[in-house]
């Protein structure tokens, strides 16, 4: 088994070869523009990209002509939110999220707020779930914008997206869904959900990074964005720039395979998930956090008490790729924002391990991971003057975070 075992296809997910020979003839044979209509070479590549939109609008339910290429979902979030904000300005300049979006969302948000936007950032209960009814009790007649997402990057719980976009239409408010997590592993249907704008990105399911696209619907109603790009007025003057055919290939192929595998790989995946959940359970004072009926197929995410989840992850760095949240806040030292919003303390959340499974994950991987992680576990509570003091029966909760450091050694 070469090592090390991958568990973290939340952040991204290897290429899948079939991908890969797609991709290839489109950097040498058939290197041509898209934008490039008086030659063969421009028409192959035009032709690879109109097949590619059909593949991606397949996955999710739209029409060929409602996907917009773009480098990735961070910039599909940004097309959407702040070209939704812009064109609409006359109408109104509120937007609705909630609190455990994935920071393309949050820091979009944020900017538009420097601009005059208000955003109301709703509360999720302690399983990752939004309350509906605030929701709708959030909406204004300066409303223009519900962005929620589809599934979360860090606890894969789902939203109840059918009823939000059934929410957002009862208002006549665009509803934007960062679907990054979703697409490819689950069925999305962008009428059946009422969603208005959809964001997703090739590296999550199986296609190379820097491509993804975003949905953008062309009748009840038709939703119209002020470009962010200026240039030759590619993808219908939505965003400018000569459109990366090697990878909208690649994208269009990931889409077609995830439409055809997902099913099969969702069963086998969430029986391989909940084998793994089940035996690190098993280790006292373990937890699953966010909701484990509405999630995804491939994903959990578990604390263990009185373990630094960074220390955790070095106690196997080298034999398990895992990560303690999301890859785009990993660097950073801070609790995870999406578990302190389901109401985890500071001890809790830092103490939090993200698996990932993927298309190519093994049963003898699992295998591995339940016996590396439940023996770093209790080789590093053997050594923690907290475990001790807790099993010496020890109110923990009157020992403050800080404290917990302290006692570990961290400062």
């Amino acid at each position: 088994m070469k090592l090390p075992v991958y568990l973290d296809n939340n952040a991204t997910t290897p290429c899948d070869p079939r991908v890969v020979e797609v991709m290839l003839p489109y950097f040498t044979e058939m290197f041509g523009n898209a934008a490039s209509r008086s030659h063969s070479l421009g028409w192959a590549a035009e032709a690879a990209v109109d097949h590619a939109r059909e593949q991606v609008a397949m996955l999710i339910g739209a029409s060929p002509g409602e996907i917009i290429f773009t480098s990735g979902a961070t910039e599909s979030v940004n097309l959407a939110l702040k070209g939704v904000y812009e064109m609409y300005a006359g109408k109104g300049n509120h937007i609705i999220t909630t609190a455990i979006e994935h920071k393309a969302v949050l820091d979009t948000c944020k900017h538009l707020e420097k601009r005059g936007a208000q955003v109301t950032y709703l509360p999720v209960n302690n399983e990752g779930l939004p309350d509906l009814r605030e929701l709708e009790a959030a909406i204004t007649p300066q409303t223009i914008l519900v962005a929620m997402m589809y599934a979360n990057n860090e606890i894969g719980v789902l939203n109840p997206v059918p009823e939000i976009g059934a929410i957002a239409k009862k208002h006549n408010i665009i509803f934007m869904s960062d679907a990054t997590q979703a697409a490819g592993k689950i069925p999305i249907d962008v009428i059946r959900d009422g969603i208005d704008l959809l964001a997703l990105s090739a590296h999550k399911m199986y296609g190379p990074k820097g491509v993804g696209a975003l949905y953008v619907r062309r009748k009840s109603p038709r939703v119209k964005l002020t470009a962010q790009m200026d240039g030759g007025g590619h993808e219908k003057g939505m965003r400018s720039g000569t459109l990366n055919v090697p990878g909208i290939a690649a994208l269009g192929k990931a889409c077609e395979l995830c439409l055809q595998e997902m099913d099969a790989d969702a069963k086998r995946l969430s029986v391989m998930r909940n084998r793994l959940e089940a035996a690190l359970l098993q280790l006292e004072q373990s937890y699953v956090n966010g909701s484990t009926l509405h999630r995804l197929p491939h994903t959990t995410n578990l604390s263990f008490k009185y373990i630094e989840g960074e220390t955790l992850l070095m106690g196997f760095n080298k034999t398990i790729a895992l990560s303690s949240g999301s890859a785009c806040t990993s660097a950073s030292m801070e609790p995870s924002y999406v578990l302190k919003a389901l109401g985890l303390g500071d001890d809790l959340a830092h103490a939090s391990l993200r698996f990932g499974l993927g298309r190519f994950t093994t049963d003898e991987q699992i295998d591995f991971a339940i016996r590396t992680v439940t023996d770093t576990v209790n080789k590093l509570r053997a050594e923690s003057p907290l475990w001790e003091l807790f099993k010496d029966g020890t109110e923990m909760d009157t020992l403050s975070w800080a404290h917990q450091q302290n006692a570990t050694g961290k400062q």
